[in-house]
């Protein structure tokens, strides 16, 4: 978890207007006791009113709130939309997270949001033969730059064991495809999860070489639509010129 969401999920926990030891909440956010201490430092120093010290307990004095939210109609939708995508999907931490926040969210605004404007978006179901099982460990390797082993299976029905640098999750067409470098292939490749039989955590991180990094596939991407649409508009060039001199 990152510090400042650790940060954050603190807060919450003392919002409550209870006495909370360090021991209780560090069991809960799953880090030592110490780290508890620093962050609980961090928080008085940032001007937050939470009093307490070691061996004692922490408490929040004060109500803390965030100001509040003033959303259009089209930023509603938005929102909504997101959300929603998100909840329905196959991370379950992120699924969580987005009902969390929407939860959040309700609270904040100076107004309810209509249960009915939900109607307005449909998600048909599902088009993946397996549900994308490997999204949480492959969103935690590409954050910490982490090589890891897959086992694949082609559209052959051709089973392979790759090492990879994760880079990018993408969702296409309500399918989601992992792009990374092949260490084997020497090049970026796609990989669909519900093509992923197994994935291995190596402990090897990957560095920031050039030719292999996410820029660089932007960059590829971007060359070869570059191409397509300049082959595109020069046939188009040489259809309408054709039909000019008949």
């Amino acid at each position: 978890m990152r510090r400042t969401d650790r940060l954050f999920d603190l807060i919450q926990i003392l919002r409550d207007g209870r006495l909370h030891r360090a021991s209780q909440i560090a069991e809960v956010l799953q880090v030592s006791v110490r780290t508890i201490w620093r962050d609980m430092a961090t928080l008085t120093n940032s001007g937050l009113p939470v009093e307490g010290e070691r061996g004692v307990g922490y408490i929040l004095r004060a109500p803390v709130t965030l100001p509040p939210m003033i959303l259009g109609a089209h930023e509603l939708d938005a929102l909504r939309l997101g959300i929603r995508l998100v909840s329905q999907g196959d991370d379950p931490v992120l699924a969580r997270a987005a009902r969390e926040l929407a939860q959040k969210i309700g609270g904040l605004m100076p107004a309810p949001i209509r249960a009915e404007g939900d109607d307005i978006f449909d998600f048909p179901a599902q088009k993946q033969h397996r549900p994308a099982s490997h999204l949480p460990i492959l969103r935690k390797a590409i954050r910490a730059h982490q090589r890891l082993t897959l086992t694949y299976i082609d559209p052959n029905g051709v089973e392979s064991h790759r090492d990879i640098r994760p880079l990018l999750l993408d969702l296409k067409s309500q399918v989601w495809v992992l792009v990374a470098w092949c260490e084997a292939r020497g090049a970026f490749r796609s990989f669909r999860l519900d093509r992923i039989l197994s994935v291995i955590e190596t402990g090897q991180f990957f560095p920031n070489e050039k030719g292999t990094r996410l820029r660089d596939y932007r960059h590829l991407i971007s060359d070869e639509q570059s191409l397509r649409q300049g082959s595109t508009t020069r046939a188009m060039e040489t259809q309408s010129t054709g039909h000019g001199g008949s």
